[in-house]
């Protein structure tokens, strides 16, 4: 409806065009005249209300574009509906303007004035195109009604060669490959490298800002899909509305105006028929088949994603043989993605079929009407030619004009997901005005704390315990008691649902989280390894660390023997995800890394992989390491915490036992019970 109230008041418009024309009816010579345009008056008013009030009434909910046009609404995986009780609605026009301002900072590079006025140079090369499509055309009459007429060859001369010129311009046709046209795609290259680089590291910046409730909750593979295109699609929507949409539309309206006003009025409205019905079936059928097109993205995630999750757990596939059951998950969900990819390739050719229908009804409609106009001597030969040309030359950029629309949509369903990343809320924030950490013995004080990872059962329950200064205290525990969560709130990777937690007195919730992880090393449960050298891991804990600074630590964490031991050494890859070295290995690597941080306070979670004569000598490494450092390890071997100055025994969220080793052993409770277990184990 609001397609037919614009159409309208657009026709309504194109008398406008003809003011000055003696053949129309401006003059107001009689009565019937003026009640003419009485009615005219009546009814340009009415259609702009009515097209007014179209653009303010509620815009539809929309998914390719709900991320893009709702600021409030987060839940996009839930598909919350964006009009619902209570909520503000937004119009249609509103809904247009949020989804073009979006692209406005990457249209208009901010604080590189070089590439602004790369922008400015473009534009004017676009403006300079439509120009030339308007004369390229002219000149082509002029020549055939000089050749009919055999006017003096100087004069057809100069004719030709100003068309070749506009020609070279042009290019093979409107917006193809000519000399402004390629000028102009050069250009806008490094606007484009500059769009892409930004959206990517804005994107990865925000990913790495996002808590790991958030990560531990998302497939890699999926996350990556999105990424990257999403970041094409910016590229690609800026080229396509900047370059291809806006200069069709406006080579639309310049051809409407031209025939108008130059031949008769009749032209005008057989093209602006043409392009409405041809503009109107485009948007209708892309906004039906875009399901079908947001449905094989889902399923494309699906594949890549379950691909990438096969592949990095390569190891455990072959421990259970399962490589024909993977590689048959694989081809199901390719196969479900090419069912999806078959509906879009059939549903555009349906598109491309009905684009060609009414471009070859418009095309035969205009060439009759000017072959009559010419039989009549109302136009010339050249007439003719001039309106052939430049009709073909029209609807060259109005064929292409449903490709670009579907781009655009394509692109904007492609960025949905990346959208999404971009709306994902940051868990953990600095407080305002939150200040640096300042460290000055290093003491840690649990008060009161209550966590859970949802609102249902509570993970830690009133947890309440001091480290002092330079002193040890180990967490002990059955599995899911809470010691790992202790070390996430600690480390700040969550916050805690009640109570502080603080360090020298000082609420970490209130201090800067990046100073807050600088005067904390960790070495924690999992140890995960980048896809590069041994020595590059080490140096990761201080990236201007010197190499005899990687060395040292690695003998510190007892692992300078066995790395010098491979053929490579120090330069060693250690594979995806470290899977090249075992687990005690990459243990030792993650110690190392946490040595040559060298924080001040430390916190261990994981000495379970190593063999005896190994632990023993990274025990009295870390014993060294320790000295007048905070310490809070999570212990798995009860032997390694004999001489922890505190010993905290945790059991379903609360603390049930502490003290050092010697009293739990005489109090005979949970302690003691798990000790002898152990060493019955080790016997």
């Amino acid at each position: 409806l609001l397609l037919f109230w614009a159409l309208a008041f657009a026709a309504e418009n194109l008398t406008l065009v003809c003011w000055r024309s003696p053949l129309w009816w401006w003059a107001l010579e009689d009565t019937n005249q003026k009640v003419r345009f009485g009615f005219w008056l009546l009814r340009y008013i009415c259609t702009f209300m009515l097209f007014v009030l179209g653009m303010k009434a509620p815009g539809l909910p929309h998914r390719p574009y709900m991320l893009l046009v709702n600021e409030e609404e987060r839940d996009v995986e839930n598909s919350q509906p964006l009009l619902t009780d209570g909520s503000r609605t937004t119009s249609t026009w509103k809904d247009f303007r949020r989804k073009l301002w979006l692209l406005v900072p990457y249209i208009w590079p901010k604080g590189n004035h070089l590439l602004q006025g790369l922008v400015l140079f473009c534009m004017t090369l676009m403006g300079l195109e439509r120009a030339i499509n308007v004369f390229v055309p002219i000149y082509y009459k002029n020549i055939v009604n000089e050749l009919t007429v055999g006017a003096p060859w100087h004069t057809l001369a100069w004719t030709v060669c100003s068309y070749v010129g506009l020609k070279f311009l042009q290019g093979g046709g409107a917006g193809s490959t000519g000399f402004v046209s390629n000028l102009r795609t050069f250009l806008w290259v490094w606007v484009q490298q500059f769009t892409n680089r930004q959206v990517q590291v804005q994107l990865f910046a925000h990913l790495h800002g996002l808590s790991l409730r958030w990560h531990l909750g998302r497939r890699t593979g999926e996350v990556l899909r999105s990424v990257d295109r999403g970041t094409s699609s910016i590229n690609n929507l800026l080229s396509y509305i900047v370059f291809s949409i806006v200069p069709t539309i406006a080579d639309i309206i310049i051809g409407i105006v031209y025939f108008t006003s130059v031949f008769s009025a009749w032209f005008g409205l057989i093209i602006f028929v043409c392009m409405s019905l041809y503009l109107t079936l485009t948007i209708f059928i892309t906004e039906w088949r875009t399901k079908y097109r947001r449905d094989m993205n889902t399923r494309d995630n699906e594949a890549k994603s379950r691909a990438v999750d096969s592949l990095l757990n390569f190891e455990t596939v072959k421990y259970y043989n399962a490589e024909s059951y993977e590689v048959n998950r694989f081809n199901d969900a390719i196969v479900k993605y090419q069912v999806r990819e078959w509906k879009v390739s059939a549903s555009l050719g349906l598109l491309n079929q009905t684009q060609n229908l009414v471009i070859g009804l418009g095309l035969l409609a205009g060439s009759l009407l000017c072959a009559y106009f010419v039989t009549e001597n109302k136009l010339q030969v050249g007439d003719f030619v001039l309106f052939g040309t430049y009709i073909i030359q029209l609807y060259t950029p109005l064929n292409w004009f449903g490709t670009y629309y579907r781009m655009i949509q394509n692109s904007f369903v492609d960025m949905e997901n990346m959208f999404e990343l971009f709306h994902e809320e940051q868990e953990v924030k600095d407080a305002v005005n939150a200040s640096e950490l300042r460290l000055e013995a290093g003491r840690i004080e649990f008060e009161n704390v209550h966590f859970s990872y949802t609102d249902g059962k509570e993970i830690l329950q009133d947890i309440s315990f001091s480290v002092m200064p330079g002193q040890t205290l180990a967490l002990v525990g059955p599995s899911g008691s809470g010691k790992s969560t202790i070390i996430r709130l600690l480390f700040r990777f969550y916050d805690v649902r009640g109570g502080c937690i603080r360090i020298d007195g000082q609420d970490i919730s209130q201090v800067k989280q990046a100073s807050l992880r600088a005067h904390i090393g960790v070495v924690p449960q999992d140890t995960v390894l980048f896809n590069d050298t041994i020595a590059n891991n080490i140096r990761y804990g201080r990236i201007l660390a010197t190499d005899e600074e990687v060395q040292e630590a690695a003998r510190a964490a007892d692992i300078h023997d066995r790395i010098l031991s491979f053929p490579d050494g120090y330069n060693t890859q250690v594979g995806e995800r470290g899977l090249k070295l075992s687990g005690g290995e990459k243990q030792r690597v993650a110690i190392a890394r946490t040595i040559l941080k060298g924080p001040h306070i430390i916190l261990l979670d994981a000495t379970s992989a190593l063999d005896t004569e190994t632990e023993r000598n990274i025990q009295a490494s870390l014993a060294k390491v320790c000295v007048h450092r905070t310490t809070i390890v999570v212990a798995h071997r009860l032997s390694t915490i004999v001489g922890a100055d505190q010993i905290l025994v945790l059991k379903d969220g609360h603390i049930v036992e502490r003290g050092r080793h010697e009293e739990l052993l005489q109090k005979g409770g949970v302690y003691a019970g798990m000790w002898l277990q152990q060493q019955a184990g080790d016997e």
